[in-house]
Parts: structure tokens; sequence; C-alpha cells
């Protein structure tokens, strides 16, 4: 995508959750995953891309003993529809015995979420907490459950907040919807 045609996306996008909206579900999030997690020194995993911007936001606002790595699975690449699952890159650090915290931005169709889950869960993990910063609501079951959400959000195309639109935008403070066509 060209510079040009992201500022006209930009500018033809809705605002669904302004930066404001977006600050109080992070310092929420943070209390909520506080009051279950402070106490058992959880393991934190960045699903990358797209939840940098969110674990960036969130751990700081996280007061207690943590470790973090990161895992890289997606369905996605520049597509704006899911494919096929795709592992490129698995936590480093030992998971076996340990409480997960998997941070990540968007919980869509859940198919991604859930097969890291099951894997880490495979893998030897004690426990895997999900937490997201926004779930689409999609008005049917999905085959995993966020413990953490911040936001529930419209079934449209957003960017923003670590989402991105054809690999633009995941730079911006506040969640935009893609223009319906």
């Amino acid at each position: 995508m060209s510079p040009e045609a992201a500022r006209q996306m930009l500018a033809e996008a809705e605002l669904i959750a302004s930066h404001e909206e977006v600050e109080a579900a992070l310092d929420r999030l943070a209390a909520e995953i506080t009051a279950k997690l402070a106490d058992r020194y959880p393991l934190v995993l960045t699903v990358m891309g797209g939840a940098v911007v969110f674990a960036g936001q969130l751990l700081p606002r996280l007061a207690f003993p943590l470790e973090c790595d990161y895992l890289h699975a997606t369905r996605y690449g520049q597509a704006l529809a899911g494919a096929t699952l795709e592992w490129i890159v698995e936590p480093r650090k030992p998971i076996a015995g340990r409480t997960l915290l998997v941070l990540d931005d968007v919980l869509d169709e859940g198919i991604t979420l859930a097969a890291i889950k099951e894997r880490l869960l495979a893998q030897g993990a004690a426990e895997c907490w999900l937490a997201v910063l926004c779930e689409k609501e999609l008005g049917h079951a999905k085959p995993v459950a966020a413990d953490f959400v911040g936001l529930k959000l419209p079934n449209r195309f957003l960017f923003g907040c670590g989402m991105d639109a054809r690999g633009a935008w995941r730079n911006l403070p506040a969640i935009y919807a893609v223009k319906d066509t």
C-alpha cells in the first residue's frame, strides 16, 4: 500500500474507540490481570506483530514480577481475511509448568488464539490465560474465550493500536474501522 492510499484509508475510516477509551480499557485490564496473576510470576507471551503495541502499553501497568517472551503465529500476513495458520516463532523460554499470559491485539474468529493456547498447553504449560485489547462481537460462539478483554467492538475491519490495514497504521493511538464498501 502506498503512503497516499494509507492516508486516504484513514481519512475515510470511522473512529471506533478513542485514545481515551483505549487508555481506560488498558487501566481496567491491568487491574483485572493483577488481581488474578500477581502472585503467580507469569511468563507473558506477546503475539507478534499486532500485540507489540498492546504489550508495550499494558506491561508498564502490571506492577508485579513477570517474565517476557514472544511468539509469532499468523493467519493474515498482508491479507484482509484469514488463511492457514503459520507458526513463525515459538517461545524461547521454557513453558513447562509455567503460568502463561498470552497477549494479542484482537480476538476475531478465535482460530489463531485457540491454536496458540492448545499448542502451549500441549507443550506443558500449567495454565494459559488470554488477554486481548479488543474482541469483535460476531454473534456466534468462538473456539476460545479470552480471560481478559479490553474493548468489545463491532465486526468490522479494524486498525490502530497494533492492528493493521494492509500493513499500515498499527501505530495509531485509537481504533478505526475501514470504510465499508
